[in-house]
């Protein structure tokens, strides 16, 4: 598949060779469809079964299987509880704890559904709270030091679950900043570690054999079966189909972008999830839901001009991304969190910015009309 602007709209080519003529694309794909697989030594002569996560191999059944899994991420958290009830040894190998806290998953008491049927503006109250709660985060993002809160409560979660396994709770216990990586959300997860049948490994994967995975201690850990839960090439997330703008450029060359959803010599392309648009405290949905909504009002704006396209003005986005930058990016508080970390960003949106294209101009949007029809 891919996709080229030209004769003032978007060509489409999908893999079965047919053509598609477009005014506008809203590419909506996402950052997380392309799995990041280590190079691992001998991964290629493993005899057993290996898969991504991401590419969950539902025909191999797990029951009775000595199974490897790679990786303590945000998929991880999710898989492991789920298949340790099933395989018969889940050896689990880490190279940096994250930090888990528990999820606020209950059931909603009937007490509480009566009452948002009855008045549902208590429900949207109690929406607005929850929203309210992980807006704050933001503020530890911008200045560690204010996540000391949060992260004593992290400790006081692992010093609960593990209060009788001091051993599993000193390799769990992470070395950097709380928020310098993702925070991990699960009630069950570290549950699943403390079972008879799980070994949590914590030395560097050096080369996997035939029949298992080889550490730097020099153990082999037997077998038959891997699973990666290693995450994404979130960088990559838009280089998997060729998309070429105006001029002939390309979108995998094109780092930058304006509120995450335009991006300076693609008229007419809205991406979804773009650059800075990641966030590390809140709903994806919500943001994604932001980004509609400026799609829709970047389309209204089409359609009241009476333009051909509209593009993003390369001044605003040279503009906006140091500014995003230097706005939100904080240095975790260790050498350690650093390392771990990098820095943390965060995305916004707004209704500003972009420019309306007819054949002979263009007009900042919000501009009076008649500039560009």
């Amino acid at each position: 598949m891919a996709a080229t602007w030209e004769n003032r709209r978007w060509t489409l080519c999908l893999r079965d060779g047919s053509q598609v003529n477009a005014r506008v694309v809203v590419w909506g794909t996402g950052a997380l469809h392309r799995p990041a697989v280590p190079d691992l030594p001998g991964l290629s002569e493993f005899q057993g079964r290996v898969f991504h996560s991401a590419h969950w191999d539902h025909d191999h059944d797990l029951r009775g299987r000595r199974v490897a899994v790679v990786g303590t991420g945000a998929s991880a958290i999710q898989f492991v509880p789920a298949i340790q009830p099933q395989v018969a040894h889940l050896t689990l190998f880490q190279r940096t704890p994250p930090w888990v806290l528990p999820k606020p998953d209950g059931p909603v008491p009937a007490r509480l559904r009566r009452l948002y049927r009855a008045l549902p503006l208590a429900q949207r109250l109690q929406r607005a709270l929850v929203y309210a709660r992980n807006e704050a985060v933001v503020a530890g993002f911008l200045r560690p030091s204010r996540m000391a809160v949060i992260e004593r409560f992290a400790r006081a979660y692992l010093d609960r679950r593990f209060a009788d396994r001091p051993d599993l709770k000193a390799r769990l216990t992470p070395d950097f900043t709380i928020g310098c990586k993702r925070i991990l959300l699960s009630n069950d997860y570290y549950p699943a570690l403390k079972q008879p049948n799980v070994d949590l490994v914590t030395e560097k994967i050096v080369s996997v054999t035939p029949t298992g995975v080889v550490t730097a201690d020099g153990v082999e850990h037997a077998a038959d079966t891997i699973v990666l839960g290693t995450g994404f090439k979130v960088a990559d997330g838009l280089k998997s189909i060729p998309i070429t703008g105006r001029d002939g450029v390309r979108l995998s060359d094109a780092v930058e972008g304006f509120l995450g959803t335009t991006i300076a010599g693609f008229p007419n392309l809205f991406v979804l999830t773009g650059p800075n648009t990641g966030v590390g405290h809140s709903s994806m949905i919500f943001m994604i839901e932001s980004q509609l909504n400026y799609v829709l009002d970047a389309l209204r704006l089409l359609d009241e001009r009476g333009a051909v396209a509209l593009d993003t003005r390369r001044d605003r986005q040279d503009a906006y991304t140091p500014a995003c930058s230097t706005g939100s990016t904080a240095r975790c508080g260790s050498p350690a969190g650093a390392r771990a970390g990098t820095s943390t960003r965060t995305g916004a949106t707004a209704r500003s910015g972009p420019t309306t294209r007819s054949g002979s101009g263009t007009a900042p949007a919000g501009s009076a009309p008649g500039t560009t029809n």
